[in-house]
């Protein structure tokens, strides 16, 4: 057996075992997760532990089945680029893979197309022209715990969010190999991860044509230089940049396109769930519902410091060297504006360098605290489209789309 060879079953070898332990995950929590309350998140919904799965370090356990972990807000200052081991982890159905062997994978297309396809892993590594792209994948219902009056759904914090360079071939190619027929009006996704009862619906999400053609959703295989991890999607991953993580369909097995509108029980997750009201705001007033819903679709221009927890203790006059990320739906940032007094004066922070237009932006200023005792730290973002950040949230039944400035208590000594 040749060198080549024997990296390639090594490599297989050890991600069934990985597999394998993943499969364990499913039916015991405790025997792959250490927790420890004391240092987890405390949350509306009582103490949250950290846990650690298969190819993860200790992330923020929001419930077990399916997995859905949130990201330690310490990862956001390590690095602008979310590693692999911290990467959030979202499913929605409990019937989720747990083990696959990437040899017999394939990728169909069909429905309104010339040609149907059913592609290898290896045939869309070599048959197409390979792309690239850092983006941001954030949770639709990100910040969601935060929404006053609660609303209904997993009330998660700010972790279910991640940045990462991805590495694949354009969906625009390969559904031109396809042969896209001129009445085609949508493409839809589907992935391995299943319901448990015949009455839930499958986990499904479209695209319009026009979009699936444009440059930007791509297939993806390779996660910050590395396979996808199993819990994030892995052999292939449809990527969305610049749209919420509902439309990063997972473990990607097949793509249909349609020549009439997406209907029927499976279309929940496009027609019923994941909606906005569908006015300016995209939000009503507390406790009520919206008249008309639209899709939820691009992420909001949204801004964080990393670099300080709240209730952090400052000492007078000393300068502290602030930083923290920003991201917009691929509009591109503009400012970051920062404030020490609770938003009476604001600074403008200096941009890192750009990993591109969907990326998570660093940025940083030097402040000085000149007194003593409570203080608040506040950020906004804005982008070159003219969006900026509300001073007040807004609101809607599902918690989405949070993106009010972000304020963080602390005490100078």
């Amino acid at each position: 057996m040749n060198d080549e060879n024997d990296k390639k079953l090594t490599s297989r070898r050890q991600f069934m075992r990985n597999a394998g332990a993943l499969a364990l995950a499913s039916t015991s929590l405790n025997s792959l997760a250490s927790t420890d309350t004391s240092e987890g998140m405390t949350f509306a919904d009582g103490p949250r532990p950290l846990v650690r799965y298969p190819g993860k370090r200790e992330l923020i356990l929001v419930h077990t089945r399916p997995p859905h972990l949130e990201t330690p807000a310490e990862v956001f200052n390590e690095s602008i680029i979310t590693p692999n081991n911290a990467f959030f982890v979202r499913y929605h159905l409990a019937n989720f893979p747990t083990s696959f062997d990437p040899q017999t994978y394939k990728l169909t297309v069909k429905g309104a197309v010339k040609t149907p396809l059913s592609l290898t892993l290896a045939e869309l590594k070599s048959s197409f022209q390979q792309a690239e792209v850092v983006a941001v994948n954030q949770c639709a219902g990100n910040s969601r715990g935060y929404s006053s009056p609660r609303v209904f759904g997993a009330q998660l914090g700010n972790g279910a969010m991640g940045n990462a360079r991805w590495l694949g071939v354009s969906l625009k190619a390969v559904l031109e190999k396809a042969g896209i027929q001129s009445n085609a009006q949508q493409v839809i996704f589907n992935g391995m991860d299943k319901p448990v009862l015949p009455s839930t619906p499958d986990f499904r999400k479209a695209l319009d044509i026009e979009h699936a053609l444009s440059p930007e959703p791509m297939l993806a295989w390779s996660m910050n230089g590395q396979d996808l991890p199993f819990l994030n999607g892995y052999p292939l991953k449809l990527i969305v940049p610049g749209y919420f993580g509902t439309y990063w369909v997972k473990h990607l097995t097949e793509i249909e396109i349609i020549d009439h509108p997406y209907t029927g029980h499976n279309s929940y997750f496009m027609n019923k769930g994941y909606r906005l009201p569908d006015n300016d705001c995209m939000c009503v007033t507390p406790g009520t519902k919206a008249d008309k819903t639209r899709p939820i679709s691009t992420l909001p221009v949204r801004s964080f410091i990393t670099s300080a927890k709240a209730n952090e203790v400052f000492t007078v006059n000393s300068t502290v060297r602030l930083k923290g990320i920003a991201f917009d739906d691929g509009s591109g940032i503009k400012a970051v504006d920062v404030s020490i007094d609770g938003g009476q004066t604001w600074r403008c922070a200096t941009l890192d360098e750009s990993l591109g237009r969907f990326s998570f932006r660093g940025w940083q200023l030097d402040v000085k605290f000149t007194h003593k005792g409570p203080a608040i730290l506040m950020v906004r973002a804005s982008n070159k489209q003219g969006e900026i950040q509300p001073l007040q949230a807004t609101w809607n039944p599902g918690g989405y789309r949070r993106n009010v400035i972000e304020s963080t208590p602390i005490t100078i000594v």
